[in-house]
This record gives C-alpha cells, sequence and structure tokens, in this order.
C-alpha cells in the first residue's frame, strides 16, 4: 500500500489487542486494502469515546495514515444502520474473523470478501439460515483466497449426479466410490449457494470442515473450540 492516507473506507474490525496504557492495535478487514493493521493511540481513554466503536461486527468508516505497515487511525465512523448479532450468531461472527485472518494475506485487497463477510454478518444476525450463512463464507473464501474446490466433475471428468455418492479428495475433487460419504445434491447446492436441505446442511459442514482443516495445516481454530463448548454446555 503506498497512500501516505486514506480516507472513509468501508471497513470491519476483526481484532484487537491492548498497546501501551491507553492504545490499541487493531486488524481489520478493508473493502479495497484487505486486511490490514491499524495503531489506535489513545483510544482506551476514560473520556475517549472512539473505543465503543470499535468493535467487531460494526460496519464503520475508518480513516488512516502511514506508509508503514502498522496505520495509524485518525478517525472512526459507522457507516450505516445494522442489526446486531447474539447469542450463538456472535461466536459464529468471531469464527469467521479467525477464518478471515487465516486465509488473507494482509495489504491483498479483496473487495468481494468484504461483501461476502458483510453479507454473512447480516444473515448472522436475522438468524435466517445460520448453518447455510457459514458454509457459504467458508466456500467462498477458499475459493477467493486461491483455494476453490472444484465441484462439477468427478475423478473421472464426469459431471456430478444428484442421486450419486462420492467421497472428496482435497486438491482433486468428487471422486466416484459407491456408498462414499457425500452426495452429489451437496455439491450441487455449494456450487448454486443454495444450502437449505438440513442432509445437505450436514454433508456440506464435515466438507467444509475436512477442506478447511488441510489447508490450515494442524493450526488450531479458537473459535471452534468455543462454540463446541457452548453447544455442549446447551445440550446438558
Amino acid at each position: 500500500m503506498t497512500e501516505s492516507a486514506v480516507y472513509l473506507q468501508p471497513a470491519f474490525i476483526l481484532q484487537s489487542r491492548k498497546y501501551w496504557e491507553t492504545s490499541l492495535i487493531i486488524d481489520a478487514l478493508t473493502r479495497d486494502f484487505g486486511r490490514i493493521s491499524l495503531l489506535a493511540k489513545g483510544v482506551r481513554k476514560t473520556k475517549s469515546k472512539t473505543a465503543g466503536l470499535l468493535q467487531p461486527f460494526i460496519p464503520l468508516t475508518l480513516s488512516f495514515f502511514g506508509k508503514a505497515e502498522l496505520k495509524t487511525l485518525t478517525d472512526v465512523e459507522t457507516s450505516h444502520a445494522f442489526n446486531e448479532i447474539k447469542g450463538l450468531a456472535l461466536y459464529c461472527g468471531f469464527y469467521i474473523n479467525e477464518l478471515i485472518a487465516c486465509f488473507l494475506h494482509k495489504y491483498d485487497p479483496h473487495p468481494e470478501v468484504f461483501d461476502y463477510y458483510n453479507e454473512c454478518l447480516s444473515s448472522l444476525a436475522d438468524g435466517s439460515s445460520m448453518e447455510g450463512a457459514l458454509r457459504l463464507f467458508e466456500f467462498r473464501l477458499l475459493e477467493c483466497s486461491g483455494y476453490g474446490l472444484q465441484l462439477g466433475y468427478d475423478d473421472h471428468e464426469n459431471p456430478i449426479e444428484a442421486s450419486k455418492k462420492y467421497d472428496f479428495n482435497v486438491g482433486q475433487g468428487p471422486v466416484d466410490v459407491a456408498g462414499g460419504q457425500f452426495s452429489g445434491r451437496t455439491f450441487q447446492a455449494l456450487s448454486s449457494g443454495e444450502l437449505t436441505d438440513p442432509q445437505v446442511l450436514s454433508e456440506a459442514k464435515i466438507l467444509m470442515r475436512m477442506v478447511i482443516d488441510v489447508y490450515l495445516q494442524g493450526r488450531q481454530l479458537k473459535s471452534r473450540a468455543v462454540i463446541n463448548k457452548v453447544f455442549a454446555t446447551a445440550q446438558r
């Protein structure tokens, strides 16, 4: 990034950490510059009104400057009205934040990921289809970051059939195997973004977890562990 100053850039805060006594270092997803790191000076002072805005899942516009990797935040405003995400959806939001941190390099612009992220947050907020929203975002994020899945043809280059069963080879695609783990319908639903059927959602979750785990190369997602713990507690 060569610009010395940027004004009113649409953004979401992914995470932040305390820096010295009164400041924060922020990891943000911006529309035009990708993931960036920002130094927010003095925002933790008692009279500061900015810290309340620098929270995840709030649509913001950020202004900042600097040629080094760590930019300096100069202004923050909310960009538009939004619905707050709550309960389990909140943990799911932190999950997609962690995925972005894992799969997107700093200062690598992906405006389409910004739009997909905004769309996913809206779905989480209204609770229409939390599982479907997560699977679709995972699928799109992998595609945008260079790990897209080939779901249209099997290992013999035959078109995927909804009624058939397949296994899946990460890096290759569907494998035609009698009694395979995944139905062709699940591959077709992921490709089309029509994730509503319970069986399809169940298989898509298994598939996406398998693929993501391969590319994480042993790295554990903290948010996933928290979500599993919340589910376990709710089922007691």
